[in-house]
C-alpha cells in the first residue's frame, strides 16, 4: 500500500489542502444530490495515504465532480470486474436521477479550474514587467500590460473555480499587477489616470484579504495625492499606511509609511513634525529585517531610503544635505534601476544649480538625461529635469556650459 502521489499532485496544482478538498467534495455532492456531503479530512487522508484505493458511490462521484476528470486518472485503481464497473455507472445515474438530473446524463461542461500552476504563470508575468519597469519606468506600453494582465487574471477568476488559497494569492496579484499600472502613469506625470487604476487595485486588494496589498494601494494613493499637490490627502494616506497591520508587523512597512508621511508634512509647511517623521522613519529602518519581502517592495532599499530623505530636505529648504543624500543614493543603487538612477541623477542636478553650482548641474543634468533609455516614458525625469533649467536659466548666467546646455534641454520636454 503506497501513497497516492498522482492525487497529491493534482492537489497541488489546484492549491487544496485536505481540508479544502473534503469541503470542495461536499459542496460538489450537494450541487448534484441537494444534499451536502459528509466527506472528512479524515477521508482525504484514507485517500491520499493509500487506505481507499478504489473509492465507490459518493466518494467517487464528488471526487470526480471536483476535479473534472475519471477517478483512474487521479492514481485510483479500476473496478475489479465490468460488472463493477457497470454498477458504478448505474449507481452514479441512480444518485443523479434522485435529483432529477437523469436527463443530462451528458454533463453540462465543467468550467475550467484556475490552479497553482496558472497562478505560477501569472506571477512570472507579474515578474518580468516589474524587470522591465525598473529599467524604463513611465512607458505607456507596461502600464498597458499590466491592466491587460490584470484583466485576465480577473477574467480568470470570474470564468472558473478555485481554491480559496489560489483564489486569494490571484486576487493579491491582480492588485499588485493593477498597482504597477498605476505606478507607471505615476511615473509618467497621470495622477488621475493613475487613481483610476487604484480605485480598481482597491477592490481587488479586499477581495484578497491581504494586509500588504492593501499597503501598497495606499503608499501609492498617497504618492497620486502627492503628484495633484493635495498634501494633505497624502498625509492621511501615510497615516494609513504607519497604522496598518502590516507596518506593526514589519519595521520595513512601518518605515516607508513614517517616510512618506515626513515627505507629505514638508511640503504642508510643518518642518518640526516632518523631522519627527524622518527620525522614525529611520529608527523603523534600522530595525527592518533583510529576509524575504514583497517583491515590488524590494525597492526600499538604503539607497531608496537617502533618496527619499532627500525630498523631504529638498522640501524643507536644505539643499545641500539633499545633496549630500543624493551622492550616498547614486553611490549604492543597484545597477539594474535604470529609470531610479536616471531620476536621482535629475534630482541631485537641481539639488546642485539650487546651491548656484551651474556648471555642475548642466553637467549632471547631462548625464542624468543620458541614462535614459530611448523607449523610457519617465515623465518625473523630464519634469526635474525642467525645472533646473528654469532654476539656471533665472540666475542669468552667461557661462558657455550654462547657455548650450540650457538650449540643448528645450528639446527633452
Amino acid at each position: 500500500m503506497g501513497a497516492n502521489v498522482i492525487l497529491q499532485a493534482q492537489m497541488a496544482e489546484l492549491g487544496l489542502t485536505q481540508d479544502e478538498l473534503a469541503r470542495q467534495m461536499n459542496v460538489a455532492l450537494l450541487e448534484i444530490t441537494g444534499r451536502l456531503g459528509e466527506v472528512s479530512a479524515r477521508t482525504v487522508r484514507n485517500l491520499l495515504n493509500g487506505s481507499t484505493r478504489r473509492p465507490i458511490g459518493r466518494t467517487c462521484i464528488a471526487l470526480e465532480e471536483v476535479f473534472a476528470c475519471p477517478v483512474s486518472d487521479l492514481g485510483f485503481s479500476l473496478p475489479r470486474t465490468a460488472a463493477d464497473a457497470e454498477d458504478s455507472v448505474q449507481r452514479r445515474t441512480l444518485l443523479l436521477a434522485a435529483t432529477g438530473t437523469a436527463a443530462a446524463l451528458a454533463a453540462p461542461a465543467r468550467r475550467p479550474r484556475l490552479g497553482q500552476s496558472d497562478a505560477d504563470r501569472f506571477q512570472l508575468e507579474y515578474a518580468d514587467l516589474l524587470r522591465e519597469d525598473s529599467q524604463l519606468g513611465g512607458a505607456r506600453r507596461i502600464e498597458n500590460r499590466a491592466v491587460e494582465l490584470a484583466a485576465r487574471i480577473q477574467s480568470s477568476l470570474a470564468g472558473g473555480s478555485a481554491s480559496e488559497r489560489v483564489q486569494r494569492q490571484s486576487y493579491r496579484l491582480a492588485s499588485d499587477v493593477t498597482c504597477l499600472a498605476a505606478f507607471g502613469a505615476i511615473d509618467a506625470r497621470a495622477p488621475r489616470r493613475a487613481r483610476t487604476h487604484l480605485d480598481q487595485a482597491l477592490t481587488l486588494a479586499g477581495l484578497s484579504r491581504d494586509a500588504e496589498a492593501m499597503y501598497r494601494v495606499w503608499d501609492h494613493l498617497m504618492l497620486a495625492s502627492s503628484q495633484r499637490e493635495n498634501h494633505a490627502e497624502a498625509a492621511a494616506g501615510a497615516e494609513v499606511m504607519k497604522r496598518s497591520t502590516v507596518s506593526r508587523r514589519d519595521p520595513l512597512f512601518a518605515s516607508l509609511g513614517h517616510m512618506r508621511h515626513a515627505n507629505a508634512l514638508a511640503r504642508l509647511h510643518q518642518p518640526a513634525e516632518s523631522l519627527r517623521a524622518l527620525t522614525r522613519a529611520e529608527a523603523a529602518f534600522a530595525r527592518a529585517r533583510t529576509g524575504q519581502v514583497a517583491e515590488w517592495i524590494t525597492f526600499y532599499s538604503r539607497a531608496e531610503f537617502d533618496a527619499l530623505s532627500s525630498y523631504v530636505w529638498t522640501a524643507l529648504g536644505d539643499h545641500e544635505r539633499a545633496e549630500s543624500c543624493l551622492h550616498r543614493t547614486l553611490a549604492s543603487i543597484p545597477v539594474g534601476m535604470v529609470r531610479n538612477k536616471a531620476l536621482y541623477t535629475a534630482h541631485l542636478s537641481l539639488a546642485q544649480a539650487r546651491q548656484g553650482e551651474v556648471e555642475l548641474a548642466c553637467a549632471t543634468g547631462r548625464r542624468a538625461q543620458g541614462m535614459l533609455l530611448p523607449a523610457s516614458g519617465s515623465q518625473r525625469t523630464t519634469n526635474t529635469l525642467s525645472v533646473t533649467r528654469q532654476v539656471i536659466a533665472a540666475t542669468g548666467t552667461k557661462v558657455p556650459e550654462a547657455a548650450s546646455w540650457i538650449e540643448e534641454s528645450r528639446r527633452w520636454n
